[in-house]
């Protein structure tokens, strides 16, 4: 009985499944297909899609400085390789969608029986809307609106094709055919609600916020979804502001702030926020903002939101004048756990302003620099930053070279025994914090000292931190890593790197102080400071004589890019009381001269111009306070002066080049043609005595005139065109098709040299060799080389020399030799000339 029972069965299970097929039109088979399709494979892909989607709204960072989008989408641009995703869980929603129209659509006799195939089209176009495959979504919601006009999701799919043509950029067929939708009386209100907020998207993009903020509104007001009505409210408000239209602002504002839990906490604190920046701060209410941003800031859950809500107490008292409030607050939203890039670069900006105002601009270089790391460099306010920081980098760098070389003198200045109490509390300070594992702060004095190596190593002028900040100078940055390794060893990037990155390890005293940091570490030891005291007289006023020319460059600085006449004065006045040089004395005195007749101290200033005119009637700053229009006119402003020395580069005049650059540094300096001097001086000394030269003139400009364009050219040259030369060795001749025939004279034979040069070009006239041409070249400071240019081969340059010896019609007898024009290059490079002649196999003719 059981085995008829249990063979019953399976011909009845049988039976179902084999009426359930997808080509017979049956009441089982469409209820089979359609219940299956429903429960199992939609459910399952509408379950991944909504995954996918709680996913990207957590990882997108919405900007609170612009109107927010009204869709949390983040459209990448980069290029997906076919068969990648964006989102597994997207994956996943389009493969059940798929599965359920290729195992459950009944397309029979052109109609679909399955009343849930449309929905898995539906779920299919929005698979790959969310997967950023634009292309791919639209064709899924056009199927359904060309296979199923009377499908319930119809209007739905319109509103997502829309959407996908917004995504590809064709607002306008977006907001034509939106209108079309929004005019059918019987759409669902939610369905009206989405085609409304789609609508204002549209209006966004094309810039119509008039129009936009019309149908957000709508959105708003129209949309169950609590989540969704704080979003539109909130672009309401920010649309409302973008038209300045302040009380709809905080209209719309304040419907968020009603919507208290039943929405995310974050519109609400950046709707009270904007309101609060959207109101005029009466005297009467200043207490009660005060009090309503204090409650904000007090409540435990705005925790979240603590940046926020500091850096509008900051503006608060900004506003206020309370200064020191301000920045007290704008550091504890710095402070603050924060995702916001430009909120931390408007806390950096504001305390550079801040700094700035109060003329303390090497703290202010430091918080602009900060503001830099914190936004897009293609981005506007990046460029405007730049800017400010640039100006700003002369500052940083001379204070740092003043503070550091009157450090090293004022040490110098003490006794043995003060000196010996200065470096012992000094090292027993720097032993202490590393017991406590922190890195030694970098003191006034580690800044002498490191002033102190670079100048006993050949870089005058330069203070280790360089211009700006330490790792903007690889020379500082190499020794910082030789430093670390030397202390610590060689420690991976890991956490617990200070005990050998061995996790669970407390780094103890005990610990510590078995490290190398702490074990005989010369650091920790006074000799190794007082050994380094300079006791030499000529370095002693060598430090003197930078910090001079620091304080000048800064009174300059200060009085002609920010308008500080009191700081110029001060830094100027000391460069007086410190026995400046001769080069610096008249120039500190005549921007005195100018800066006290500004302020009005006139007998200060008729002082000043008397030292000048009787002191140094020669120098041209008495001929300016004399006749300061003739001057004008007179030929001898820097200027000039430069196009001048410049003419004689152009004509290989190196040697005086070199002089007359020398002179005019001495009587223009401080002035800005100063490194346009140095630059062009370097080029002659490379031209004159090679590559090694050159190099180290190169360098001299880059370190002691970083900041300027001439300085900065010097070290991208050092960077790039210095390395890319040739080297010292010759080339062999067959690798060359270009060949040179020299004749090497002595220097001071200029009358021979131009009969020469001039016979040459004579003959090869006569000749027709329209193929050559001759050039006279400065080799070094001994020769001149009259140089024939255009010969294919070592050959054909000989031959060239032997007519010129043998022709009973020219007869030249003088030496000479062929090279290829590479190694020619090399030789005025490297000034190799007795190497190139010994490496020849055949001797000069």
């Amino acid at each position: 009985m059981k085995t008829i029972l249990k063979s019953f069965l399976f011909l009845l299970l049988l039976a179902g499944i084999i009426g359930c097929s997808r080509k017979k039109n049956t009441f089982l088979s469409r209820n089979w297909h359609a219940v299956t399709a429903e429960y199992n494979t939609l459910y399952n892909g509408n379950l991944a899609l909504e995954l996918g989607k709680e996913e990207l709204n957590q990882s997108y960072q919405d900007n609170y400085w612009a109107i927010l989008p009204v869709e949390r989408l983040h459209v990448s641009e980069e290029v997906m390789v076919p068969g990648t995703n964006q989102n597994p869980n997207f994956a996943v929603a389009e493969e059940k969608a798929v599965k359920a129209i290729q195992r459950h659509s009944m397309l029979l006799d052109g109609r679909e029986r399955n009343p849930q195939i449309d929905e898995a089209y539906l779920l299919l176009g929005k698979a790959r809307y969310y997967d950023q495959r634009f292309v791919p979504a639209l064709e899924a919601f056009n199927y359904i609106l060309h296979k199923y006009p009377l499908s319930n999701t119809i209007n739905e799919a319109k509103i997502w094709r829309e959407k996908a043509n917004m995504r590809l950029e064709f607002d306008e067929l977006a907001i034509k055919n939106l209108k079309k939708i929004l005019e059918d009386e019987k759409l669902e209100e939610e369905n009206r609600a989405n085609a409304s907020a789609a609508l204002a998207q549209a209006y966004m993009n094309i810039g119509a916020l008039d129009s936009a903020v019309v149908q957000i509104h709508k959105a708003a007001r129209l949309t169950d979804d609590k989540k969704e009505e704080g979003r539109y409210w909130f672009i309401t408000g920010q649309l409302y502001d973008a038209l300045e239209k302040k009380d709809s602002a905080n209209y719309a504002y304040q419907q968020v702030i009603d919507l208290k839990r039943r929405s995310p906490r974050v519109y609400m604190i950046n709707a009270q926020i904007a309101q609060v920046r959207n109101q005029e701060i009466a005297p009467g209410e200043k207490v009660a903002i005060l009090e309503y941003l204090t409650e904000l800031s007090e409540n435990r859950e705005n925790r979240p939101f603590l940046d926020k809500i500091y850096f509008e107490l900051a503006e608060f008292h900004y506003q206020m004048d309370s200064v020191d409030l301000a920045v007290d607050y704008y550091n504890r939203s710095l402070q603050s756990p924060s995702t916001d890039l430009y909120l931390q670069s408007l806390d950096y900006e504001t305390l550079g302003n801040i700094n700035f105002d109060a003329a303390n601009f090497e703290v202010a270089g430091a918080y602009y620099d900060s503001t830099l790391q914190k936004l897009a460099e293609n981005s506007r306010e990046f460029r405007i930053i730049k800017r400010k920081h640039d100006n700003l980098n002369d500052v940083i760098y001379y204070e740092q070279l003043a503070r550091s070389t009157d450090s090293v003198l004022r040490i110098a200045s003490l006794s043995e025994e003060e000196q010996r109490e200065f470096f012992t509390s000094y090292a027993a300070g720097l032993k202490e914090r590393s017991l406590e594992a922190d890195e030694p702060e970098a003191e006034e004095e580690n800044v002498a000292e490191n002033y102190f190596e670079n100048k006993r190593s050949g870089m005058p002028g330069m203070p280790t931190l360089g211009s700006g900040f330490y790792f903007y100078n690889p020379t500082t940055v190499a020794y910082g890593k030789q430093e670390f390794t030397r202390v610590w060893g060689n420690r991976k990037l890991a956490d617990n790197w200070r005990t050998g990155g061995q996790a669970g390890v407390l780094a103890t005293s005990d610990t510590i102080s078995a490290l190398p940091a702490t074990a005989d570490d010369p650091r920790f030891d006074p000799e190794t400071y007082l050994a380094k005291i300079p006791k030499d007289p000529a370095m002693l006023d060598s430090i003197a004589a930078d910090r001079n020319f620091a304080n000048y460059q800064l009174g300059l600085i200060y009085r002609e890019k920010f308008d500080e006449n009191e700081l110029a004065a001060e830094k100027l006045e000391f460069v007086l009381q410190n026995e400046p040089e001769e080069r610096l004395l008249v120039p500190a005195k005549y921007n005195l001269y100018k800066i006290y007749s500004e302020f009005g101290e006139l007998a200060k200033a008729q002082s000043l111009k008397n030292d000048i005119i009787t002191q140094y009637p020669d120098s041209r700053y008495a001929a300016i306070l004399q006749n300061p229009e003739s001057l004008r006119e007179d030929e001898n402003n820097p200027t000039a002066l430069y196009e001048e020395v410049y003419a004689l580069y152009e004509e290989q005049r190196y040697e005086e080049v070199i002089s007359q650059s020398n002179e005019l540094i001495q009587n223009f300096a401080g002035d800005e043609i100063v490194p346009k001097l140095e630059l062009l001086k370097a080029m002659a000394e490379g031209r004159l005595s090679g590559l090694d030269r050159y190099a180290e003139s190169l360098s001299f400009v880059a370190l002691n005139y970083p900041q300027s364009v001439e300085g900065k050219r010097a070290q991208e040259l050092l960077n790039t065109a210095v390395p890319a030369l040739p080297a010292a060795e010759f080339l062999t001749d067959s690798a060359a098709t270009s060949f040179k025939l020299v004749f090497p004279f002595e220097k001071g034979q200029n009358e021979e040299v131009e009969k020469f040069e001039s016979r040459l070009e004579k003959i090869l006239e006569e000749l027709d060799y329209t193929h050559l041409n001759v050039s006279k070249d400065v080799y070094d400071a001994q020769q001149v080389l009259v140089v024939v240019h255009g010969f294919g081969s070592p050959e054909r340059a000989k031959g060239f020399a032997e007519l010129l010896s043998v022709n009973k019609k020219y007869q030249i007898q003088k030496n000479s030799f062929y090279i290829s024009t590479p190694n020619y290059r090399i030789v005025q490079i490297h000034k190799n000339l007795e190497n190139y002649l010994q490496s020849l196999l055949t001797p000069p003719y």
